[in-house]
C-alpha cells in the first residue's frame, strides 16, 4: 500500500515546481497552507456523509479525494508517507486508550 502514496508524493512534490495554471496541485500550494488545509476539511466531511448515508462507492471516492489532499498537506508541510507510517507502526500493538493517554501528557 504504501508504494502508491509515495509515488503520488513523489508527483506531489515535483508540481511544487509546475504553474498553478496548469496543476491543480501547483495552485494548491499557491494559495497556501489554510487552503490545503481547508480541502483536507472538506473532503473529510464529505467522506464521514457518505459514510453516514451508507453509500460505500461515494464512501471509497470520497475518501480517495480525502487522501490525496492530506498527501498534498504533507508534501506542503515537508512530511514523507513514511514517516506517517512509522507513526502508525509505532502505535501498533498499543491500546488506542493508552496511546491517546500518552499524546495527552506529552
Amino acid at each position: 500500500m504504501s508504494d502508491i502514496l509515495n509515488d503520488l508524493y513523489q508527483t506531489l512534490l515535483e508540481r511544487k515546481a509546475a504553474s498553478g495554471e496548469t496543476s491543480y496541485v501547483a495552485s494548491l500550494y499557491a494559495k497556501g497552507t489554510t487552503h490545503i488545509g481547508d480541502k483536507v476539511l472538506e473532503e473529510a466531511r464529505e467522506a464521514v456523509e457518505e459514510a453516514l448515508a451508507g453509500d460505500r462507492e461515494r464512501l471509497r471516492e470520497e475518501t480517495a479525494d480525502l487522501l490525496f489532499h492530506t498527501l498534498v498537506m504533507l508534501a506542503d508541510q515537508g512530511v514523507t508517507p513514511e514517516q506517517v507510517l512509522e507513526t502508525l507502526r509505532g502505535r501498533m500493538g498499543t491500546s488506542g486508550h493508552v496511546e491517546k493517554a500518552n499524546r495527552d501528557r506529552s
